[in-house]
């Protein structure tokens, strides 16, 4: 204990084993030992009490759009990664598309982490992409440290990085299962979409119904036939269908090695809420009924869910006309996920431990980031300090994001973020940050 630098003390630590009054011992920017509350402080160590504030592990958010280069009017490495710090968020993997190149060869990965290594306030990896013609990119990609490869089975969006039919999904997934990568997947099915009414305007139940669930069931249908037959491993990003629930839970039960994320605004939001015109909550897929977001709570809670991670997808407001047909489909979250998720949590009965879970070591396991996602030794010293019993409003002009266009304006919202410390450095309390310290993460780190 002689190399000592910070005790971090609380009567509310959330660990592996529980939530235990402990003092946390870090060492080396690492958690030396987590010991009892009344503890030795060791000589020469500084002592922070966090008095009962909760201490939870940092967040780790694996589905993050920063489009930085090329779009960084949307959002940039240094203000989603303030945004992230100040919703306890220690670290992010950014998404290979809406960046300008997208991260799809060795060389456009390159460029973006020249572009993040200054800027970033919380540590920052990178996913690749799988677009058609770029498998031969897929294994350097890996090599270089990319944490896997995210694909769409229908329209992205952005015409630089395109969709996979089924010919392409296996050639893809082949090539990856063959190195042990990991594909990550926009499942909604390109014919159930076509095939859907499609009615412009600023009605949102017109855009309900051009994003039925059953895009997203056939897709993830179709996802785990591939996985069964090559072996692989795959993943399920946002899930917005609870009717898929069953079919995931099978296959996990099969011993398809199949993981699943959902989002706050799934979690959190009801299409039953949203106002016409009101394009802030539009996303892809969609957010669905309340009974829906009830089932989806209930696959979190028996584990066919594995991890709540953001989507944070921003763009500037003119590209958010009242029109859900044009509007860009995108939801800003990253600094009120944890209190988003949190407000719903207690009000269902869960703990705090389930979100630590959820949003932290969940998605750690997900992307192979074994230093982070718990408070234990060996662990980096990644700590989100949570007042969980007090409430704010959401004020659009406190967010740090770059446009502060927001689904939650006016919520009120339970977990006040007191401070957020990344391997032992505090980089944000009460509203000022530090200077930008964090690094960029490969999947080999």
């Amino acid at each position: 204990m002689s190399g000592v630098s910070l005790v971090l003390r609380s009567t509310r630590v959330i660990t592996p084993e529980g939530t235990r009054a402990a003092s946390i011992a870090v060492d080396g920017g690492r958690v030396e030992a987590v010991l009892p509350y009344g503890a030795e402080v060791p000589a020469g160590a500084r002592l922070v009490d966090a008095g009962d504030d909760a201490v939870l592990p940092g967040l780790v958010d694996t589905h993050v759009h920063v489009n930085d280069p090329g779009r960084a009017e949307w959002e940039g490495f240094r203000t989603a990664t303030r945004a992230a710090a100040a919703g306890g968020i220690t670290t992010l993997l950014d998404m290979p598309l809406n960046s300008l190149p997208p991260t799809t060869t060795v060389a456009h990965l390159r460029t973006k982490q020249e572009v993040a290594r200054t800027r970033a306030h919380v540590d920052v990896g990178f996913w690749g992409g799988a677009i058609p013609g770029n498998t031969e990119d897929l294994r350097p990609l890996y090599d270089a440290g990319v944490f896997g490869f995210k694909c769409f089975l229908s329209p992205s969006g952005v015409e630089e990085f395109p969709e996979l039919d089924q010919e392409q999904l296996g050639r893809s997934l082949a090539e990856i299962a063959g190195f042990g990568g990991l594909l990550i997947v926009h499942a909604e099915d390109p014919g159930e979409l076509a095939a859907a009414p499609r009615r412009g305007g600023p009605a949102y139940a017109d855009f309900l119904a051009s994003r039925p669930r059953a895009a997203e069931n056939a897709a993830i249908e179709s996802l785990i036939e591939w996985a069964k037959r090559l072996g692989a491993r795959v993943h399920v990003l946002h899930l917005s269908s609870s009717d898929a629930l069953p079919l995931i839970a099978a296959a996990k039960r099969e011993g398809v090695r199949i993981t699943v994320e959902s989002c706050p605004h799934f979690l959190t939001l009801t299409a039953e809420e949203v106002p016409d015109g009101a394009t802030e909550f539009k996303c892809c897929p969609p957010i669905r009924e309340a009974a829906n977001r009830d089932a989806l709570w209930q696959g979190l809670a028996d584990g066919t869910i594995d991890c709540v991670v953001s989507d944070h997808s921003p763009c500037t407001p003119d590209l958010k006309s009242p029109d859900f047909a044009v509007a860009w489909g995108g939801i800003s979250s990253l600094q009120l996920g944890l209190p988003a998720i949190w407000t719903a949590a207690r009000d269902r009965g869960h703990s705090l431990e389930d979100v630590a879970r959820w949003m932290s070591s969940g998605p750690a396991a997900l992307a192979g980031l074994s230093r982070k996602g718990a408070i234990e030794a060996g662990r980096d010293a990644d700590f989100v300090v949570l007042a969980p019993d007090e409430t704010f409003t959401v004020d659009p002009a406190a967010l740090h994001h770059r446009n502060r266009v927001t689904a939650y304006a006016g919520k009120r919202l339970y977990g006040v973020v007191r401070s957020t410390w990344l391997r032992g450095d505090r980089i944000v309390h009460d509203g000022v940050f530090a200077e930008p310290s964090g690094r960029l993460l490969g999947r080999n780190d």
